[in-house]
C-alpha cells in the first residue's frame, strides 16, 4: 500500500532544503468576519444616510441606527448558526448513508474506492491493492468516501456558536462605524459628512483586507467594497429626499 500512494503527493515528502509552507487555515471564521462586517458597515450606513435626507434630529439617526444594529446582529448571527447547523445536520445525513452503503452494497463502494484512486494516477492493480486495505476498515472505508468522493470533512461540533457569535460581533463592530458620528455632532449635516468620510475609509480597510485573504489583487477588493456600499448609502439618501 505505502508504494502504491508513494504516487500520491505526500506532505512529509522533503528535498534536501526544508521548506516550510504557510497555508491559511481559518477561512470558515474569515468568511464569518466578512459577512457580517460588510453588511454591519454597509446597512446601518445606508439607513443613516437615508434618515439624514428626512430628519434633522442626530438622536433619532443614532437610536433607529444602534435598533437597526441591534436586530441585526442578533437576525445574521442566527443566520450563521441555523447555516453551521445545517452543514452538520448534513455531513451526518451523508455519513449515514455511506455507512448503510458499505454494509449494503460492499462491492460498488469498493469500485468508487478503485474509481477516486485512479484519478490520482494509481495503476489498476495499485488501486485494488489500496482498496483492500482501506476496505478492511469500515470507518476508515467511510472515512475516505466521505473526504475523496462526497468532499465533506466533518464540521467543528462548536461551529455554529462560534459563526453566530463572530458574525453577530463582526456586524455590530462594522454597524457602530458609520454611526458614531451622529454620537457626537448634534448637527445632522455635519454628522453625516463625518459618517461618509468615516465609513468610506472603513469599507476601504475592510476591502483591502478582505482581499488579501481572499484574492491577490486587493485594491480591487478595497475599492469595489467602497463602490457598493457608498452607492447603497447615496441610494437611500435620494429616496429619502425625494420622499421627504
Amino acid at each position: 500500500m505505502e508504494r502504491a500512494l508513494a504516487h500520491l503527493p505526500h506532505p512529509s515528502h522533503t528535498d534536501h532544503h526544508h521548506h516550510d509552507e504557510e497555508h491559511f487555515t481559518d477561512s470558515e471564521s474569515v468568511r464569518d468576519i466578512v459577512i457580517g462586517m460588510s453588511d454591519g458597515l454597509t446597512v446601518p450606513f445606508a439607513l443613516a444616510a437615508g434618515l439624514s435626507g428626512a430628519v434633522d434630529s442626530s438622536s433619532i439617526i443614532m437610536t433607529a441606527g444602534l435598533a437597526e444594529v441591534a436586530a441585526g446582529a442578533i437576525a445574521m448571527g442566527l443566520g450563521g448558526y441555523l447555516a453551521a447547523r445545517t452543514d452538520r445536520e448534513h455531513y451526518a445525513a451523508e455519513r449515514l448513508r455511506e455507512e448503510r452503503e458499505v454494509e449494503e452494497i460492499p462491492e460498488k463502494e469498493a469500485a468508487e474506492v478503485r474509481e477516486v484512486l485512479r484519478t490520482y494516477g494509481l495503476t489498476d492493480e495499485e488501486a485494488h491493492k489500496v482498496t483492500e486495505s482501506i476496505r478492511s476498515d469500515k470507518r476508515r472505508w467511510v472515512d475516505f468516501m466521505m473526504r475523496f468522493e462526497l468532499g465533506l470533512e466533518e464540521p467543528d461540533p462548536t461551529r455554529a456558536r462560534r459563526s453566530a457569535l463572530t458574525i453577530a460581533t463582526a456586524y455590530i463592530v462594522g454597524g457602530l462605524v458609520p454611526l458614531a458620528p451622529y454620537m457626537v455632532f448634534r448637527s445632522v449635516p455635519t454628522a453625516l459628512l463625518w459618517s461618509i468620510a468615516v465609513t468610506l475609509l472603513a469599507l476601504l480597510v475592510f476591502g483591502y483586507v478582505k482581499g488579501s485573504y481572499t484574492t491577490d489583487r486587493p485594491w480591487r477588493s478595497a475599492w469595489q467594497t467602497v463602490f457598493v456600499g457608498g452607492l447603497a448609502a447615496s441610494a437611500a439618501f435620494l429616496i429619502a429626499k425625494a420622499l421627504g
